[in-house]
């Protein structure tokens, strides 16, 4: 790839990269319902989480669901510290489907090549 496709490359993985600031709040406010996992596009795992959250609070009275929400409360605070990680993913993927067959890592520490000057 050229220096220009590279270029268009960043731009368009730029735009398309979902917000942390987003995804954080969303853990915040609403991490139990799973509305960050949806919103970086962990659907599976989203509906899992929303799942045991109802049933935890369908079934505090039994004590059943006060495990079911230390669950969800455990896995939100793992998810502070793996949204970065989910948005870096989707980024290299965006990359590779768009045929830059390089690692985020790779591209931050290779220096871009300089365009040559246009007779």
């Amino acid at each position: 790839l050229d220096t220009q496709q590279r270029i268009l490359i960043e731009q368009r993985v730029t735009n398309d990269t979902r917000s942390p600031v987003i995804a954080y709040l969303l853990l915040v406010f609403l991490g139990g319902f799973g509305a960050h996992r949806f919103y970086l596009g962990k659907t599976g795992t989203a509906v899992a989480m929303l799942i045991l959250w109802v049933l935890g609070w369908m079934t505090l009275i039994l004590g059943v669901g006060l495990i079911m929400l230390a669950a969800v409360g455990i896995w939100a605070f793992v998810d502070l510290f793996l949204i970065p990680g989910i948005i870096r993913a989707d980024q290299d993927d965006l990359r590779q489907r768009l045929g830059m067959p390089y690692f985020s890592i790779a591209i931050r520490s290779m220096p871009m090549p300089k365009a040559k000057p246009c007779h």
